[in-house]
């Protein structure tokens, strides 16, 4: 009897173990943990934008992508507000299963230097899973601005007696931290007028009202293939492919550089199996020729990069415009 107590206590306990492992597998899978069963209902895909513009277009080819190769809906949601802010709250406070993404862009890392009660971390806040995109803006001009050239526009700038306006797409944009570096390096007086968006903005350099913006790519370029603005340069590191015969902000300016960037990220603490899963997918469509061609027709380039990396790019990204903040005293509030 004691012999036949002992067995059945062992297989209680192998009982007892076996189902709480079950339980646990159960857990993961619940929790997104289980990549092979992935997805199985829909998944959201949070925006920072309103619908139309470029990281709307770049969420909505994602979705068609991730919908028509896991055979579950992908559905874009739009919170286009608070400078991107309310979208990365959304996606801070989602479940880490898979099921919430967010595309975010250059602005998420420029929020911490500009917002100093952001209400969460930018990076650590977040599973990085890749960098879709990098794109630098463009310096444009009015045609009838005297300057031809990149050297020609520093040399002017740092001569000329007349008041320097600069304008930009708002408060804390990329043009807005492009303009305040440029006078870092210059060591030029200039006033930041900031509107209400890229196309306003646009609209009065067209028509004469300042001298100069850090635009972005995909607006600019229309304006200057109609020849009613001028492209002196960009401010990737680099020449574009695409724009080759525009050169980079660095050939006159060493160390200028101001990237923008679009990427793919997910609430914090996404189980590693899916998150190599969601990377290979996103990855795939950004190698992808038809990515390519629609990216690089607005200047930019395709990156794809592994989630250690793009975190390591966001963090330097993130130091890099706090100092430009502290050292300009730029007011953003």
């Amino acid at each position: 009897m004691k012999g036949s107590n002992r067995i059945l206590s062992w297989a209680g306990c192998l009982l007892l173990a076996s189902g709480f492992h079950m339980a646990v597998v159960g857990a993961q899978a619940a929790l997104g943990g289980d990549a092979a069963g992935y997805p199985n209902r829909p998944i959201r895909l949070i925006t920072p934008a309103a619908p139309g513009g470029t990281t709307d277009y770049l969420a909505r080819m994602l979705a068609i992508r991730l919908t028509e190769t896991w055979r579950q809906q992908t559905i874009v949601d739009n919170r286009a507000s608070a400078s991107g802010v309310t979208a990365a709250e959304i996606t801070k406070a989602a479940a880490a299963d898979g099921y919430t993404l967010f595309i975010g862009y250059h602005q998420h890392t420029v929020n911490a230097a500009i917002l100093p009660k952001l209400p969460y971390h930018p990076v650590n806040d977040f599973t990085p899973i890749t960098q879709m995109t990098a794109a630098g803006l463009l310096l444009v001009v009015h045609p009838s601005h005297p300057a031809k050239t990149l050297k020609d526009f520093v040399a002017w700038s740092k001569s000329t007696k007349d008041p320097i306006n600069i304008g930009n797409a708002g408060i804390g944009s990329g043009g807005h931290l492009a303009g305040e570096l440029y006078k870092l390096m210059t060591g030029i007086k200039a006033q930041q007028i900031p509107y209400k968006g890229a196309g306003p903005a646009l609209i009065d350099l067209v028509a004469g009202q300042y001298q100069f913006s850090f635009a972005g790519l995909a607006g600019a370029l229309v304006q200057v293939r109609a020849g009613r603005l001028r492209a002196l340069a960009v401010t990737a590191p680099k020449r574009l492919q695409a724009l080759s015969d525009i050169p980079a902000m660095a050939e006159v300016l060493p160390g200028f550089e101001v990237v923008g960037w679009y990427g793919l990220l997910a609430p914090p603490k996404l189980p590693a199996p899916l998150v190599s899963k969601i990377h290979a997918e996103t990855v795939a469509f950004v190698k992808s020729p038809e990515f390519r061609k629609r990216v690089e027709n607005d200047g930019a380039e395709p990156i794809g990069s592994d989630p250690e990396t793009f975190r390591q790019f966001m963090l330097a990204d993130l130091k890099k415009w706090a100092d430009v903040v502290k050292r300009s005293g730029a007011k953003f509030e």
